[in-house]
C-alpha cells in the first residue's frame, strides 16, 4: 500500500507545485487528462527532475486517485513503471 501525504486534492495539483516520491522531490510540468473514460478520466501528471534532466510521469484515475496511482520513468521514448512507495504534495 502507497503511503500518501498530501496538501490538497490531487486535482488542485499544476504546473510549478512540488511532488516528493520515494523521498525525491520532483517539479510538476504539467497536470493533463490522458484518456476520457465515458464514467471516469484517466489523468497524468508529467514531473520533472532539473539535477538529473530527467522526466516521470504519476498516473491514477479520478475516481479512485489514492488506489490507482501510478508512478512512470521516461527512458528513450517508453514509460518504465518504477514502485511507488510514498508520495508526498
Amino acid at each position: 500500500m502507497v503511503k500518501i501525504k498530501s496538501s490538497k486534492p490531487i486535482s488542485k495539483i499544476k504546473k510549478g507545485d512540488k511532488i516528493k516520491v520515494n523521498g525525491k522531490e520532483y517539479e510538476v510540468d504539467a497536470h493533463t487528462v490522458m484518456i476520457d473514460h465515458s464514467e471516469n478520466k484517466e489523468m497524468a501528471i508529467d514531473l520533472f527532475d532539473s539535477k538529473e534532466d530527467t522526466d516521470y510521469q504519476l498516473r491514477y484515475f479520478d475516481d479512485r486517485a489514492e488506489d490507482s496511482l501510478q508512478f512512470y520513468e521516461l527512458k528513450d521514448i517508453l514509460y518504465d513503471s518504477v514502485e511507488l512507495e510514498k508520495i508526498e504534495w
